[in-house]
């Protein structure tokens, strides 16, 4: 019965673009992926006691939601603006306990205002 089957919400990430945005729309897109995706992560990331299956389908979304926002940053001309966004992507990664990323992201932050508060939310990047 099709009638009472669930639908999946479609996530933030998942919804398709119209046509070009500007830095503001893409910093404040990011914003709302990070924070939509962030339960997610803290899931894959934390040491809650979900099922193997469930945390596998928050991995994927988080994978989804982070190189989604990853896109959407490369885009952004404006250096503050893109470094704000990408450390919100950081954030998102370490709560999903992905530092390899979030390693890589750190290094492409450019302000040195802003990889000085990453380094103090996350001392492991700075190594």
């Amino acid at each position: 019965m099709k009638w009472f089957a669930r639908r999946q919400s479609a996530d933030i990430w998942d919804e398709p673009i119209q046509g070009p945005i500007g830095d503001i729309e893409a910093a404040e897109r990011i914003r709302h992926i990070c924070e939509t995706a962030r339960a997610g992560a803290e899931a894959v990331g934390g040491s809650a006691r979900t099922a193997e299956r469930e945390r596998e389908r928050e991995r994927e979304r988080y994978e989804r939601a982070a190189r989604v926002a990853m896109e959407i940053a490369m885009k952004i001309a404006d250096d503050l603006m893109r470094d704000d966004a990408v450390r919100r992507i950081v954030d998102l990664c370490m709560k999903a306990d992905d530092a390899k990323t979030a390693q890589i992201l750190f290094r492409a932050i450019q302000a040195g205002w802003v990889r000085e508060a990453v380094q103090r939310d996350y001392p492991a990047l700075a190594q």
